[in-house]
């Protein structure tokens, strides 16, 4: 009770219109695709409108291409704007930033993981309409925010802001580790067996239920969700997870300029948010228009990763009828450079994908470019000789000879930093 107390407290001095939305969301969640639909479109023709007539950047991109917001009839008409990407956010921000004077705004920034940072305001309505989308998503499982959770998640080095960071994490009745040692690591896990749940990077995640299986710690737990984010949750995490948990590890995808983007139900398909985005696929890409923040517009942007979507006659069992993301398969923009040729970065994705399916062996991996026409491939897991000629065969089919590479099993891929584990490191400038 003292700490629901807390949460309503914070909720009322920092979100305000937190309820509301949380209450909206859980009648939408019923609603038909047509209503939803009816719906997006209302709050887009309200954005535009917003975005040209508050924002001098959309302003002048509209008139030079000549499009007026009263010509966005249908949610269609969207791709008569133009397409965003973070290095137009980031050197047109204080233009994009709307003249309207709101009665509260927050700070935020981007993680800048993709080398580029960005800061902007976001209005009240909207981070309360992000907080809400991520509670409903709790909601699914019957977890409650101010509910006892494990948290990984990175942190900052500076003491002063250490010390903040714990002091909000008590009064978040939340815990996190700050170190894989084993001291801390037992004292975690023995904490978390008194947790309703556990989330942040799937790559922790993992290393923890790991570390459980092999010690045999996996009694007494409790927890009602396992929640990986902002990191690629491998099809490998899985089984050491539910046997660590005895749940799989869900999905919550989003960014901090997009806000959330999909979550996954119960069910385990990833519901997209629609109430809150609109989510365009072009050549696999992910387009994506904030619906609800209307202090930094967010229109038609280009996040920089490939997903894709389900059919849309796909039902799931939960009874939603939001569209549903079938794979967030990996990061745009990244060339793997051959001797001759050049390839991108989502081949990778479909050699460890193909094993997967074809092979079931599922594989967490790390690839590194260190120069043209060398990669070095790192396994977490060891592999026995039948294995590594599975793996070979999968390089080769779709870089043929064009490379030389190198294979090397049993690697710990954990950041030292508790940062985001890539996929794919190019060091070629």
């Amino acid at each position: 009770m003292f700490y629901k107390l807390i949460f309503n407290i914070g909720k009322k001095l920092r979100n305000p219109s937190l309820n509301n939305w949380f209450n909206f969301l859980k009648e939408s969640e019923r609603w038909s695709l047509s209503s939803i639909k009816t719906y997006q479109l209302k709050k887009l023709q309200k954005l535009i409108k917003i975005a040209y007539n508050q924002s001098d950047y959309y302003k002048q991109i509209f008139d030079k291409i000549g499009i007026h917001p009263s010509e966005i009839k249908t949610l269609e008409d969207i791709q008569k704007l133009p397409i965003l990407t973070k290095s137009d956010l980031i050197k047109n921000k204080s233009t994009i930033q709307t003249s309207i004077k709101f009665k509260k705004v927050f700070k935020a920034n981007t993680s800048g993981s993709t080398g580029q940072s960005l800061n902007f305001l976001r209005n009240e309505s909207a981070d309360s309409f992000n907080r809400a989308s991520i509670f409903r998503g709790y909601s699914w499982f019957n977890v409650k925010p101010w509910e006892l959770n494990g948290y990984f998640w990175g942190y900052n080095l500076s003491i002063f802001k250490r010390l903040k960071l714990k002091l909000l994490d008590v009064l978040q009745n939340r815990f996190r580790i700050f170190s894989f040692e084993e001291k801390p690591l037992l004292k975690f896990i023995k904490k978390l067996k008194k947790a309703n749940f556990l989330h942040g990077y799937s790559s922790m995640i993992y290393e923890v239920a790991k570390y459980i299986n092999k010690n045999n710690l996996s009694n007494h737990f409790k927890l009602k969700m396992v929640k990986g984010t902002s990191e690629k949750i491998f099809d490998s995490y899985q089984s050491e997870v539910k046997k660590a948990f005895g749940l799989k590890m869900i999905s919550e995808y989003g960014a901090a300029e997009t806000g959330i983007i999909a979550f996954e139900c119960s069910k385990g398909n990833m519901h997209i948010n629609m109430e809150g985005v609109i989510v365009e696929v072009i050549d696999n890409e992910v387009i994506v228009t904030n619906l609800q923040m209307t202090s930094f517009p967010v229109i038609r942007y280009k996040l920089g990763d490939y997903i894709k979507l389900a059919p849309k006659e796909k039902k799931c069992s939960c009874g939603m009828k939001h569209l549903i993301i079938e794979e967030v398969t990996g990061r745009v923009g990244s060339i793997i450079y051959g001797s001759k040729n050049n390839y991108p970065s989502l081949y990778l994705y479909y050699i460890f994908k193909n094993l997967g399916i074809e092979n079931a062996l599922f594989l967490t991996y790390q690839v590194i470019q260190k120069s043209k026409g060398n990669l070095i491939f790192k396994v977490a897991e060891t592999l026995n000789k039948n294995d590594l000629v599975l793996v070979k065969k999968e390089i080769e089919k779709y870089f043929k000879h064009d490379l030389v590479y190198e294979i090397i099993d049993h690697q710990n891929l954990n950041s030292n930093n508790q940062q985001k584990t890539k996929s794919f490191i190019s060091e070629i400038g």
